[in-house]
């Protein structure tokens, strides 16, 4: 094997090619083709419920408690598998074993039906976890190839070629479906089931051309059971340290409080445009998601630049505040929404602050983080506290949903989170100027 250098421009190319290989799980699958297939099934069996744990349960609520569940498994499994990885240094493996498990679970989504529905969600949920779970080792590669220097315009780089990657991908698969007799298809629903095969198969092989290039750092260290619980115990210190940084510890707890709402939205986006807005025929309903997809991914782009741009001038936590405040209108105004019109303009809002919000939390959060501290184990934390606040969100919807029999109520519902991020916010002005 060729002798690994630091900084290598083939290398670090290489890792960002990931993104081109796993974003179209994100874009496809979590987001797009996978929702217009979930109502599809039940629409056409005239169906609103499905048996969940022996529970007549509405298809929206289901969807929410499976997402939940997988993301609770991830919160948990991560640090763990990340404890093992730095003390053996094969996180290449780990990297290869949750994408082997995401590809092929989106694969076996070919064969997801209602007669089979717990099976199908099985699959649904090791998608989730094999996306998310290779993401941890993806992310750890990088201090390890680039240097500090470097590290800005190679995940810029791996940002791109995954909006690039999945954007072409999703295109071909609305092809697929607006046209699907051309393709050689009895219908909708089978043109959607070849584009999970799709999505598998493009994110197993193009994620090769990474592993050929990845070096990988196993060590000769024997497995000990003490290393099982390095991370957790790693996650304990900080929870303990952030008592003596007050600051950090308010901005961590209006981030998680917020970030229920905001990745909850995110993520049932697809599910609720399918399911509420007044469509005038199925054609129309495909076509409009996805195109309100694309929407989302493009608009947020210019409102990451447009964010940056603000808080550089008003500041981090204020535009925060700023951010929040519009999530709870847009929110209120999403309670409103029947025609495709009106939810067009919605997904326009998501999109001018989805990526502002997710960027600009981040950046905030490694402005306020102490000198000589570990920041790995810091963002570790973060990233378990924004997984663990998508399984309360997820619930909550699902619950209120349940509980209400309206999906509208559970995104006003949302607006509490909002509302208390904001006021969270203004706390936090009082111990920093950021």
């Amino acid at each position: 094997m060729k002798e690994f250098i630091k900084g290598d421009k083939k290398t670090l190319n290489a890792w960002a090619f990931y993104d081109w290989a796993n974003s179209v799980y994100a874009l496809v699958i979590s987001s797009s083709i996978f929702p217009l297939f979930y109502g599809a099934l039940f629409r056409i069996k005239g169906l609103n419920t499905a048996s969940f744990f022996g529970i007549e349960t509405p298809s929206e609520s289901i969807i929410s408690y499976v997402t939940a569940i997988g993301f609770l498994f991830v919160a948990f499994a991560s640090p763990v598998l990340s404890g093992v990885a730095d003390y053996l240094g094969n996180k290449k493996f780990f990297l290869k074993l949750f994408c082997t498990i995401g590809s092929l679970s989106c694969m076996a989504l070919y064969f997801f039906d209602l007669e089979s529905l717990a099976l199908g969600l099985f699959f649904y949920t090791t998608a989730l976890v094999g996306f998310w779970g290779s993401l941890v080792f993806y992310n750890s590669y990088l201090p390890d190839l680039a240097f500090p220097e470097q590290q800005d315009a190679i995940s810029a780089k791996g940002y791109s070629l995954g909006y690039i990657g999945s954007v072409i991908l999703l295109l071909i698969n609305l092809a697929m479906l607006m046209k699907y007799e051309i393709f050689g298809f009895e219908n909708e629903l089978e043109a959607m089931r070849v584009s999970f095969l799709l999505v598998g198969i493009w994110w197993l092989g193009f994620s090769q051309i990474t592993y050929r290039y990845l070096p990988d750092f196993r060590n000769d260290k024997k497995i000990e059971r003490h290393i099982f619980f390095s991370g957790i115990k790693e996650l304990k210190k900080v929870f303990h340290k952030l008592a003596d940084y007050p600051a950090l510890k308010r901005y961590l707890t209006a981030f998680f409080v917020y970030s229920m709402a905001v990745q909850t939205v995110m993520i049932i986006a697809a599910y609720f445009g399918e399911k509420e807005v007044l469509w005038e025929s199925d054609e129309q309903r495909t076509s409009g998601l996805i195109i309100s997809i694309l929407l989302i991914q493009l608009i947020a782009v210019v409102g990451a630049i447009l964010t940056s741009k603000i808080s550089a001038k008003f500041g981090n936590v204020n535009t925060l505040i700023a951010i929040n405040i519009f999530w709870i209108l847009i929110c209120i105004y999403a309670y409103t929404v029947q025609t495709p019109v009106q939810f067009y303009i919605a997904a326009s809002f998501v999109g001018l602050v989805m990526g502002g919000i997710q960027s600009l939390s981040r950046s905030t959060y490694s402005k306020m983080l102490p000198e000589n501290i570990d920041t790995t184990s810091l963002f570790s934390f973060y990233d378990v506290t924004e997984k663990i606040g998508i399984v309360i969100g997820m619930l909550m919807y699902g619950l209120v949903t349940q509980i209400t029999g309206k999906v509208q109520n559970a995104i006003l519902f949302l607006v509490i989170f909002f509302i208390v991020g904001v006021f969270l916010l203004f706390n936090l002005k009082k111990v920093t100027k950021i």
